[in-house]
């Protein structure tokens, strides 16, 4: 549609009209329009799954590894791939914007939600994120570039104030943004922090540098409830309030229009955007774009590859692979071996209709091969799981699950329906409904003392048989719509049961204003002593050919809403992995994390791999590596401290409202090398199953400002088994006029070799990789004079050198 076109459309909209389209008529849609051709947009959760409008478990979707484990891949054109499967699944529920991807940046190892993010470097995030936003739009899907800008940690983050120097805003935080709008992105998300003492919302950012320098032309929307104002943020570039109906604009922005404290122009241009929006969807009068359908095969294929390229090798003795016709009994012990964490915690949360976990795809494996043993371990001191079909049944049909009813003040029931799961986020609330009641008869296989949970808030019970376990009032605490909506807090209680004999449980919550209406029911059965989980570890491990212990977060360590305190395993997991280690050198750890974690026995280990969240496909794609059909593909995309006293940056708590990012342009491994410490694993750190020589790097001996160039690597694989490489170049200016990163990342590319073979990787360094932000002028410059330029596998192992010079243009 031309721009005539829009305008046309857009005279024939009264001011109410135009202000209406505005703000989202439900919590996913946006309003429509008939008089002018406009139907609703619908928008999901996306980062790692395309959830739809509604927390509903009986509408599964495709679950893709985190977003750290995409970070890891390096490889945009998986990564492309893995967005287009976000489109076909975005298509399947009728969803035409994907709020997806996240382009923070993992700032402190302590961030809540790094899961959600792809890396500490903002090349690295800014192409991998662009990757990402081609793959969903070649299908007509919108994509959605957040949360801008400078929302990298949890604490206090609807109200924080980030304190960042122009030159790092630009350099640091601004350019994954940069990046996504180079790639086409068509909506970008404002986010609930400040930035400069202003809240993003009415930030001039989203004037200046998004629309007016970059050239932005679609949709600035808000974080869900993140508006603050009426005139303030009408007046700013934000286009469209989310959620709705109800909000700061409506009627209000009609009035501080009529009373010239917003331009009617400015609505205009929010307007103009959303339409133009619409059009590119097929939501203005043509048709809706579709997606060519995925089969199941081919998607879970495509998640299993993934999984596989994903995982990082951070240490091996010699272990890996293991040779599957060599082994006679394999141990499989820790309990995420059996309940993995297959994505992180939040609203990103989505329903996969199944999970293959490590234990499931290693007996797939070895099926036939060799016996499989399960020791489960200590607890790693997580919170109950939520009540589902494997411990409980419906009391009304005897199905597996639970019985959700909605009744009203007297108690009556109003409606009724079958569930499969105790985490009800969004029970249907119909007119008179009072109270919330889950239901189930328990089916415990093992006698002592059970841990029941209910979490929510406002007036809860929680009853087993004739025992009171929960009874009280929990006021909301917060306005985080993260905890009140998706993982409100928990009370537990416990209780007796005798395994084989049935009893009965009855969760109620009360519906209050202002409370929302997420209803979670959790059980977990008796706890084994520790010591006697250790010991039944280390015997098991003791008696196989080969351990694999599988360690890692739980929600009360990676979740959105709460930063991290540590980077301690929880429960006895370092002893469990010491115990098991001691027991049985050919021991391979599997961490399952979505961020950095401390590993205090990562040289005791006979291998150590990185899975981070892996999606739906994670025993699966496990398996293949640990047998040797796949090589371990992922290189790190975050510095992993050995411990948290070592890294340079770790605050995520404000102080009297203000986060000041004092460390300027020194983030990750660059705050690393500023400080000189040594990290237990560099960014870019990844082994594969082969060996590389590095033998030569060649650059050309000048380079123009403002142009690309090109650097040549040659590398040999001096193993036994092809494999791949990704080669990464740093640039340096060690006499710059200006303060530097003592190196930086400017660019990677991916190699393939037999053995013996030796091949060129051919490594585009972009211009932005030698310009800096100058303050005083506002704008980008380029120093001439000797870069040097570095290559090899990470940023602690560079062994060739090379220098350019850098001349002025023409």
């Amino acid at each position: 549609m031309t721009d005539e076109e829009l305008e046309r459309l857009l005279d024939k909209l009264t001011l109410p009209q135009k202000v209406r389209l505005l703000t989202g008529a439900t919590t996913w849609r946006t309003a429509a329009e008939p008089a002018v051709g406009l139907r609703e947009l619908v928008m999901s959760d996306g980062p790692a799954g395309v959830r739809g409008e509604a927390w509903d478990e009986r509408d599964p979707a495709l679950l893709l590894p985190s977003a750290s484990a995409l970070g890891a891949l390096w490889d945009e054109e998986f990564t492309e791939r893995l967005g287009g499967l976000l489109a076909a699944e975005a298509r399947r529920k009728g969803v035409d914007v994907v709020l997806a991807p996240t382009l923070n940046l993992h700032r402190t190892p302590l961030g809540g939600r790094h899961f959600e993010c792809f890396a500490e470097d903002p090349e690295l995030t800014g192409r991998t994120g662009a990757a990402l936003i081609r793959g969903v739009q070649a299908h007509g899907v919108t994509a959605t570039a957040k949360h801008y800008v400078a929302n990298d940690s949890e604490t206090d983050r609807l109200t924080v104030d980030v304190r960042v120097g122009e030159r790092a805003l630009r350099e640091v935080y601004l350019a994954p943004f940069e990046a996504a709008v180079e790639a086409g992105v068509r909506v970008v998300m404002a986010g609930y922090n400040g930035v400069g003492g202003h809240t993003m919302t009415a930030s001039p950012l989203l004037t200046d540098p998004l629309k007016g320098e970059w050239g932005f032309d679609g949709v600035v929307l808000s974080d869900w409830g993140a508006v603050r104002s009426t005139a303030g943020s009408g007046a700013a570039g934000l286009d469209l309030a989310m959620p709705g109906p109800d909000g700061p604009w409506g009627e209000a922005l009609v009035r501080a229009v009529e009373e010239g404290a917003v331009p009617e122009a400015a609505v205009d241009d929010k307007v103009r955007r959303l339409l133009r929006l619409a059009d590119r969807a097929g939501a203005l009068g043509g048709p809706r774009a579709t997606a060519p359908p995925v089969r199941s095969r081919d998607a879970r294929l495509l998640l299993r590859r993934a999984v596989a390229a994903s995982t990082v090798l951070l240490h091996n003795r010699d272990v890996l692979p293991l040779d599957p016709d060599a082994l006679g009994t394999v141990a499989v012990i820790g309990a995420h071996a059996t309940r993995p964490r297959v994505q992180g915690g939040g609203s990103a949360g989505v329903f996969p209709s199944a999970v293959v976990t490590p234990l499931d795809g290693i007996r797939t494996w070895l099926r036939g091969r060799a016996r499989v043993v399960h020791v489960p371990g200590p607890s790693p001191d997580a919170p109950p799981p939520p009540l589902d079909m494997d411990l409980c049944r419906d009391p009304r049909s005897g199905v597996p699950g639970v019985l959700l009813r909605v009744l009203d003040v007297s108690g009556a029931e109003i409606y009724a329906e079958h569930r499969q799961t105790g985490r009800q986020l969004e029970p249907l609330v119909v007119p008179a409904a009072h109270t919330v009641e889950i239901s189930a008869l328990l089916l415990p296989r093992t006698t002592g003392e059970w841990t029941f949970g209910i979490a929510g808030f406002g007036r809860l019970s929680l009853t087993v048989d004739e025992h009171t376990l929960v009874d009280g009032d929990f006021p909301r605490q917060t306005d985080d719509p993260a905890v009140v909506h998706v993982n409100p807090p928990a009370h537990h209680g416990r209780v007796h049961l005798a395994a084989g004999r049935t009893a009965h449980l009855v969760a109620r919550r009360e519906l209050a204003p202002g409370t929302g209406r997420a209803t979670v029911v959790s059980a977990a059965p008796p706890d084994i002593g520790a010591e006697e989980s250790l010991a039944a570890a280390a015997r098991a491990a003791g008696e196989a050919d080969a351990a694999i212990v599988v360690v890692g977060t739980t929600e009360h360590d990676e979740s959105e809403g709460h930063d991290r305190t540590g980077l301690a395993l929880g429960g006895r997991q370092d002893d469990l992995v010491r115990a098991v280690a001691d027991s049985n050198p050919r021991t391979v750890v599997v961490v399952n994390s979505g961020g950095p974690v401390e590993l205090p026995w990562h040289t005791r280990a006979g291998a150590v791999l990185l899975t981070w969240f892996p999606g739906q496909e994670a025993g699966a794609g496990l398996a293949d590596v640990l047998f040797g059909r796949a090589e371990p593909g992922g290189r790190l995309p975050t510095t992993w401290p050995a411990a948290l006293a070592d890294a340079p940056v770790t605050r995520t708590r404000p102080h009297a409202g203000r986060l000041d990012y004092e460390e300027g342009l020194h983030i990750g491994y660059r705050a690393w090398l500023r400080e000189h410490r040594e990290p237990a694993y560099w960014f870019g750190h990844g082994f594969g199953y082969t060996t590389w020589c590095y033998e030569d790097v060649s650059v050309p001996t000048e380079a123009e400002a403002g142009a690309p160039f090109t650097v040549r690597v040659d590398v040999r694989n001096t193993g036994g088994r092809s494999g791949r490489e990704v080669v990464q170049v740093y640039l340096a200016r060690p006499a710059s006029e200006w303060e530097r990163p003592a190196r930086w990342l400017a660019g990677w590319a991916a190699v393939r070799a037999a053995p013996g073979e030796t091949v060129t990787a051919c490594v585009r360094v972009p211009a932005r990789a030698l310009r800096h932000w100058s303050p005083a002028e506002r704008a980008w410059r380029t120093e001439p004079g000797r870069f040097l330029v570095l290559a090899g596998r990470s940023a602690g192992d560079l062994p060739l050198t090379a220098a350019v010079e850098v001349t002025a243009p023409g």
